[in-house]
């Protein structure tokens, strides 16, 4: 090892390690820390080349080096008690990740030397192991000072016009033809001029991607040759994944984002703030438990050598702590700022909106956010729900906050499925959710609607099993969810019946269309548009193979028809002002007002009678705008018809004078077509139909 190098006291803000031509600031938060060391490494992160104590200001312990620069590797080790019953597990043998990193250097090689404890003990984590762990940790990696934000104007699309496209860096690209193979599973690839022409072509207008926060594989995926391929599992909140950089540098991630704004696409992260890698009590030390474990994590009142597991993975991020609260802020600004990103889709969120006395909509995170000049700008959408107490929150975020709308989900599987006594409920979702939304001055948009997402069934599976196959994930087919409100139509898994084939497409277009006529936001599975299939694995987290992987090649004439189709009804949606509701729409009679009323199949208004019918599949959706009295008036019909056998519908008079078929999902009727009003028109069984009205001002 080299002689330390010279250290002046420097500065305890910013947090992190900053380079500013001549010499690095280095600033770790520890409130409990007795001790703090710097050991800096050689650009590799093999080999030590010096270590120097911190000074303390306060929780902050600091120190500046000149001549040290930007690519120097370097960790922590924090001395301070072993007191697991108090919640204080410092272990100095332990070289520590730094929280504030940007870039990393090498990759965690699992090993017992990482745990704070012998794991061979038998007094489990009460023990202390004096391994030295740091052949086996990755490195933090000192980066350059001053990177400009993005200059390139964001697309800010409006909440009311916004399609998203839920996808994964690495199962997007793996098997696209027109991607080199040296990009396939990168942001490189995913920035690809093809495949950013394919997610415009759709007329989406933003992609929503799975974690790429720095992440890790748990030890018991790896025992079973398995990965934590969904990249729930995080391990810095500041790193780009380091797989998905393909050897670049951490650039590269922020010129995907550029290319993505040159199309006029928006790029929101899936981020994982409500626990971390480190697991439970038995799970290795990496870097907040080593660096604060009674700060950073929630731990049980009981008995603080447990953690608090609202999460259920283990930990839950104390949110609550004024540093764990800014490390997060912090995360977001650089991502929104340095990174340019348009927004972020929090996982289990209601873990950041509990407080003392339960789940608060006003707690410190959501104020931080709402009063942050940068953060205040950006799309912001909630996974409303964790596992801990009250953990189900589904409508009651704040209103700069949209949710992810399980109930549309279930509502619209149920309803295509036959299930019995459902039109209540459908109407509502297909209203936007009101009932749930239409309070504190929130919009439709605050509901995010869709029928699947990366955790479950893809919309192809949902009519194709009537049961999870998750053998491949070697937990004998018992993880993932148990009840799909799915359907195989009469066979599980693929068929050559062409009757049951010819349904199963029919039922992924009825879902897809009703999903974009509905008010709120419609939110696409990517490779739903094609019948994309993932065997029936129902919870594919640790499958990095083809089974998540989009076989671009093995799309069939059947799933470039639904490619189509779905390119039609987004663009219906796009064009139709009807589809883009900014403000939720009631019954009325009134000229200049908006509205939506509900017809039965003779074409008159819904009564309550109508409602209480259990057997009843079918409905009429009218939405209308009547505008001024000299403007343009638009008229919308959705006919539903989700019974097994075809329905007579009159098409109402008292809205219009003609209507225009514009989409059948029976192919057997498809084409555009003018129809008289109080005229009768059919549904093929299981279908619907879309009609526009020509009015007179």
């Amino acid at each position: 090892m080299a002689s330390a190098p010279r250290v002046e006291t420097g500065y305890p803000h910013p947090l992190g390690a900053s380079y500013d031509g001549d010499g690095t600031n280095f600033a770790l938060f520890s409130e409990n820390a007795e001790r703090v060391e710097l050991c800096l490494y050689e650009p590799s992160g093999e080999h030590e080349t010096a270590r120097v104590d911190l000074v303390q200001t306060h929780d902050v312990w600091h120190g500046y080096l000149p001549g040290i620069g930007a690519g120097t590797a370097y960790g922590y080790r924090v001395h301070g008690p072993y007191q697991l019953h108090a919640g204080l597990r410092f272990n100095p043998h332990k070289l520590l990740l730094d929280p504030y990193a940007r870039q990393l250097t090498g990759d965690l090689v699992w090993h017992e030397s990482l745990y704070g404890y012998n794991r061979d003990a038998r007094a489990s984590d009460l023990s202390y192991d004096q391994h030295d762990n740091a052949a086996c940790m990755p490195k933090a990696v000192v980066t350059a000072a001053g990177a400009p934000a993005p200059t390139r104007r964001r697309p800010l699309v409006p909440w009311s016009e916004t399609v998203l496209y839920e996808t994964h860096v690495r199962g997007f690209t793996m098997l696209h033809p027109d991607v080199p193979e040296t990009l396939r599973g990168t942001y490189a690839g995913l920035a690809r001029p093809e495949v950013i022409d394919y997610v415009k072509s759709l007329g989406v207008t933003s992609i929503e991607l799975l974690p790429v926060h720095a992440f890790i594989d748990e030890p018991f995926l790896i025992d079973k040759g398995l990965t934590n391929y969904w990249g729930y599992n995080t391990l810095n909140f500041f790193v780009p994944h380091q797989a998905y950089l393909g050897g670049a540098d951490i650039g590269s991630f922020r010129e995907f984002v550029d290319r993505y704004h040159d199309a006029g696409l928006e790029v929101i992260l899936d981020v994982v703030y409500n626990h971390t890698a480190e697991g439970n009590h038995l799970g290795p030390t990496l870097s907040y438990r080593g660096i604060d474990n009674l700060s950073y994590y929630h731990l049980s009142a009981g008995d603080r050598r447990y953690y608090v597991n609202d999460s259920g993975c283990g930990n839950t991020l104390n949110i609550r702590h004024p540093r764990v609260l800014q490390l997060v802020l912090d995360s977001l600004r650089y991502w929104a700022g340095e990174m340019g990103v348009d927004g972020f889709r929090f996982d289990l969120a209601t873990v950041l909106g509990r407080d003392e006395r339960g789940f608060n909509p006003r707690s410190a995170f959501f104020q931080a956010l709402q009063q942050d000049p940068l953060l205040a700008g950006c799309k912001l959408i909630a996974e409303p729900w964790d596992l801990g107490p009250d953990g189900y929150q589904l409508g009651s975020y704040p209103a700069d906050f949209s949710e992810w709308n399980d109930r549309f989900r279930d509502t619209l599987r149920r309803v295509w499925r036959g299930d019995p006594g459902q039109l209540p409920e459908f109407a509502r979702r297909l209203h936007g959710s009101a009932d749930l939304f239409e309070h504190r001055g929130r919009k439709p948009h605050a509901s995010i609607n869709y029928v699947a997402s990366h955790d479950g069934f893809t919309l192809r599976d949902l009519v194709s099993y009537d049961q999870r196959h998750n053998e491949a994930n070697r937990e004998d087919n018992n993880d993932g969810h148990l009840e799909n409100l799915s359907s195989n139509y009469g066979v599980e898994g693929p068929t050559t019946d062409p009757e049951i084939d010819g349904l199963r497409w029919r039922q992924q277009r009825n879902m897809i269309a009703s999903l974009l006529v509905a008010q709120g936001v419609p939110m696409l599975l990517a490779g739903d548009e094609f019948g994309r299939s993932q065997g029936g694995n129902n919870n594919a987290y640790c499958q990095d193979n083809p089974i998540n992987w989009i076989d671009w090649d093995a799309i069939g004439e059947d799933g470039r028809a639904l490619t189509e189709f779905t390119r039609k009804l987004i663009a219906l949606r796009r064009e139709c002002p009807l589809l883009q509701a900014d403000r939720f729409r009631h019954h009325s009679e009134d000229r200049g007002e908006s509205s939506i009323h509900w017809f039965n199949t003779e074409g008159h208004r819904m009564r309550d009678t109508h409602w209480h019918e259990r057997d009843n599949l079918a409905l009429g959706y009218l939405i209308s705008d009547n505008g001024p009295a000299d403007g343009d008036a638009w008229r919308m019909l959705v006919l539903f018809n989700a019974a097994p056998r075809a329905q007579q519908f009159v098409l109402p008079a008292d809205a219009a004078d003609a209507w225009r078929r514009l989409v059948d999902t029976d192919v057997s009727a498809d084409g555009e077509e003018r129809i008289a009003a109080a005229s009768s028109v059919t549904l093929g069984p299981r279908s619907l139909q879309i009609f526009s009205a020509d009015v007179s001002p």
